[in-house]
């Protein structure tokens, strides 16, 4: 709901560009013959679309060596705490249980 609540003023200026630039462009690229028409508004809105998933996948790639790195040494961390209840367990006195303490 929070996420919502954040994006609407974004999506508001968004409706507001939509309706307010309804003309339509030509727009063709330089190797190509082919042309197509669009409503400017589209077209701006397109093309900011695929800058953002573009920044979107630069800030990612860089993250996912971190990200990966994290989850082992989460899965670590678990294989280490376990080994150490075994220890904790084997150790302790007949007749007495011991548990690991988490914060």
């Amino acid at each position: 709901m929070l996420r919502f609540l954040l994006a609407l003023p974004g999506l508001s200026v968004m409706v507001a560009f939509a309706l307010s630039n309804p003309e339509p462009v030509r727009l063709g690229m330089w190797p190509f013959e082919t042309t197509v028409e669009l409503p400017l508004s589209v077209a701006i809105l397109a093309v900011g679309a695929i800058f953002f998933m573009f920044g979107a996948l630069l800030v990612w790639v860089p993250g996912l060596s971190a990200r990966v790195r994290a989850r082992r040494a989460e899965q670590r961390a678990a294989r280490l705490e376990a080994q150490l209840q075994a220890q904790l367990q084997e150790n302790a006195p007949r007749g007495r249980a011991v548990a690991l303490i988490r914060n």
